[in-house]
């Protein structure tokens, strides 16, 4: 049964290797032709709880997830029916998700409890002794008897099984996966290649065709080229093209990926990484290398961003040339949800700091605007002489996707209005009063161009000052340049619409819930009469009046957004007296799925009210997991003998 997408997901505990089986399919699938998304799921701890990856292929773009799971591969028991014993409600395993007509591919010690969990569903298991592939490889290489040690390459035999159930051809599959080792490591490389293909063969043998099949490959021509990476490789190699020249960060998921992989580019490019003792050191050394004339960046995530205000501000009065501050949200509050998703620091972003602050903030939806914003960030900082602000996220962060090749060739650097003293008979004022409220900056080393800088208040020569009429001045100059940034940057980089302007809904919402509203839309509408979709990038300066005239008219307004608040629908009401008729919400620590936002779209169609939840893909009410279940966890807990202590928070009004 050919489908226009697959969905494969592969499940096992923190580190036993998933997302490195995952990526090596990814790739495979890639370099056949099939447009790729994948997207990962893990614990915050080391090692030892419940990870997923899911890949879907199509022979179209794809830029989100679905619920369905046509090839189920599980490296351990809660991958198949769960864990109840050690969170509220429970992780209930991914046996449900499995499609009618689908596949699990499984160890045979796991078949009975799945059998019971399936009760009669049409769902066909393949066992197979992931061991006996590694026992086999291992001997092969001269190292019989120690399948136990080499217990991680579990995950290659099943991704070889997984290949042969799909119909991969095996030689691009080893291909890939030795093209992971260089060096004295192409020993380890070739005895992995070794695990696939026993598992790779045993499936071939032993099974019976899987009821899905990939689609056929896509037809494309020739100089449609992809490439295949993960949100944080786009920033990454953004501010390598970019010129930035120096990158600070302090440890903190999911931003940490982006620093190390700028950390293995350091001999290539003119570039230091430089890992400081927290995250105020890293705005501040950042903020100091901005003034330094390099081009100067830092990463962090929600807890970390919380720690750089005073840094937003010390740039934003000293005007200088940035930095770019990336921003990759997760749960919150505080430490919330260290390694899962969410876009809640929106509110923050805007206003974080003492006073009023000019900045530029921007959120990318996809994988290639990533990229482009990325780059386009370091030549707004230099222009405008703000901090400028990118709002990605965990969703961005780790999504391993199929995009086109990026295109450089328009790409120039802007440095900004720089210092020349023909220009001034040699005086140097870097606050100079000017008409567009720039004022040129010296390069340091630069002949007549020493000057003062302060983070009190100061005059254009940067002597400090508190008279009234300089304060007055100086405050429309700093925060006049919100608007420079309106009228110069054009409307196509600060938001877009998808769909006829006439149609009568319009969805609006910004970030990574771009992929599952494109997606479900061309599901819902696939010509785009009735639904349009309007995409903000910019948040500061906002957009206002544009988006009133793409909002004027509408029949209904649906705001989606990963958070608790709607953060985005208040500031659409705040900026354009526009409310919004509808708000989905989902805050559950996951990204929105295809299947969610039709859900969630049908909904509001059927007259729900102003607030839609989803969850666990469905849509879903505040009260969801209430008195009842409670007890029924309770009471599992109980036979088991695994009361975990202590009970999670039960809900208000509850007492047991």
């Amino acid at each position: 049964m050919s489908a226009p997408t697959f969905s494969w997901m592969i499940g096992g505990p923190q580190g036993s290797g998933i997302n490195l089986g995952a990526e090596i399919l990814a790739r495979v699938m890639s370099r056949l032709g099939y447009y790729v998304f994948g997207n990962i799921e893990y614990h915050s701890n080391i090692k030892g709880k419940h990870s997923y990856y899911r890949l879907r292929a199509a022979d179209r773009p794809v830029h989100s997830h679905i619920e369905e799971v046509h090839l189920l591969t599980a490296l351990d028991e809660e991958t198949l029916i769960g864990d109840l014993y050690h969170e509220f409600p429970g992780h209930r395993g991914h046996v449900e998700q499995v499609a009618p007509g689908g596949g699990i591919l499984l160890e045979p010690d796991r078949v009975e409890g799945v059998r019971r969990r399936l009760d009669g569903r049409d769902v066909h298991l393949y066992v197979i002794p992931y061991g006996e592939a590694v026992h086999q490889a291992l001997s092969l290489a001269g190292k019989g008897g120690q399948a136990h040690e080499y217990r991680i390459m579990n995950n290659t035999a099943a991704i070889g099984a997984s290949a042969a159930l799909l119909g991969v051809p095996f030689d691009p599959l080893a291909e890939v996966i030795l093209s992971g080792f260089h060096g004295k490591a192409r020993r380890v490389g070739e005895t992995n290649v070794h695990c696939a293909r026993f598992a790779y063969e045993y499936a071939q043998k032993e099974f019976k065709d899987l009821r899905f099949k990939l689609p056929p490959k896509p037809r494309r021509a020739r100089d449609d080229k992809q490439i295949m990476l993960k949100g944080t490789q786009a920033v990454a190699i953004a501010k390598l093209k970019a010129g930035c020249g120096l990158q600070t960060y302090y440890p903190i998921s999911p931003a940490t990926d982006e620093s190390v992989y700028l950390e293995g580019q350091q001999s290539q490019y003119n570039l230091v990484v430089l890992q400081t003792e927290d995250e105020v050191s890293a705005i501040d050394a950042a903020v100091m290398a901005a003034h330094g004339g390099v081009r100067a960046s830092t990463s962090t995530s929600g807890p970390g961003f919380a720690l750089m205000p005073e840094g937003l501000g010390f740039s934003a009065i000293t005007e200088a040339p940035g930095p770019v501050v990336v921003n990759y949200q997760r749960g919150g509050p505080s430490t919330g949800l260290p390694t899962r998703h969410e876009q809640g620091d929106l509110r923050f972003a805007l206003h974080a700091g003492q006073g009023d602050i000019p900045r530029i903030v921007i959120a990318p939806g996809d994988l290639s605007e990533c990229f482009y914003d990325t780059f386009d960030s370091f030549n707004y900082a230099d222009r405008y002489q703000v901090p400028v602000i990118l709002l990605l996220d965990k969703h961005l962060a780790a999504m391993y996707a199929t995009v086109p090749r990026f295109d450089t060739s328009g790409l120039k650097i802007d440095r900004g209005e720089l210092f020349d003293p023909a220009q001034r008979d040699g005086r140097y004022y870097r606050y100079r009063f000017t008409e567009s409220g720039i004022s040129p900056r010296a390069l340091p080393g630069q002949a007549g161009g020493i000057f003062w800088t302060t983070t009190d208040e100061h005059d254009q020569v940067g002597h400090i000052t508190e008279g009234i009429g300089n304060r007055l001045t100086m405050m429309r100059k700093r925060m006049g340049k919100l608007e420079l940034v309106e009228k110069e940057i054009p409307d196509e980089k600060k938001f877009a619409l998808y769909g006829s302007p006439q149609a009568p809904i319009r969805v609006v919402s910004w970030g990574s819930t771009k992929g599952a509203i494109l997606d479900a839309l061309g599901r819902l509408d696939p010509e785009g009469k009735r639904y349009a979709f309007l995409q903000i990038r910019f948040l500061q300066p906002f957009p206002a009046k544009q988006l009133q005239a793409l909002l004027r008219g509408a029949q209904k307004i649906v705001c989606l957004e990963s958070n608790y608040s709607a953060q985005l629908a208040g500031v659409l009401r705040e900026k354009t007296d526009i409310r919004a008729d509808h708000k989905v919400l989902k805050y559950d620590g996951q990204p929105f799925s295809e299947d969610e936002v039709v859900a969630a779209l049908e909904a509001t169609e059927a007259g729900a009210g102003e607030e839609v939840l989803v969850s666990e893909g469905k849509v879903v009410s505040a009260a969801t997991y209430g008195p009842e279940q409670v007890d029924k966890l309770v009471e599992l807990k109980e036979k088991s003998g695994k009361m975990a202590p202590p009970m999670v928070p039960l809900p208000p009004g509850y007492n047991r």
